[in-house]
């Protein structure tokens, strides 16, 4: 995808939960939880003092929290998709999203 192309995607000022991971040093899982600071169809802009290098494949895990717009069910859902690093500045990175996706509920039990 083209910049032209991901600025026609229309951008949503959502800060979202998310947690992100990618193969560290040694091939080991890294995670980190993050806020989006603004996020498209194509991919989510998050500020951070911990920017990963551009070309970092990730695998993103977006919360939204539907207590709001559902009276019933789940209370909130998770997005999976995997991506990449687009692009790095002193306030955060770009991460575009691949086309596959997963949307699932996650039921939250009273304690």
């Amino acid at each position: 995808m083209n910049k032209s192309d991901r600025r026609k995607m229309e951008r949503f000022d959502l800060k979202l939960p998310t947690n992100l991971s990618w193969a560290g040093k040694g091939k080991e899982q890294e995670l980190i939880e993050l806020m989006t600071n603004n996020i498209c169809a194509g991919g989510a802009y998050f500020i951070t003092s911990r920017a990963l290098p551009k070309g970092t494949e990730v695998k993103v895990n977006l919360i939204l929290h539907l207590d709001k717009i559902q009276k019933r069910g789940s209370k909130r859902s998770h997005i999976d998709v995997s991506g990449f690093v687009t692009r790095t500045n002193h306030q955060g990175m770009a991460i575009w999203f691949d086309k596959n996706y997963k949307i699932s509920p996650h039921k939250i039990t009273d304690i």
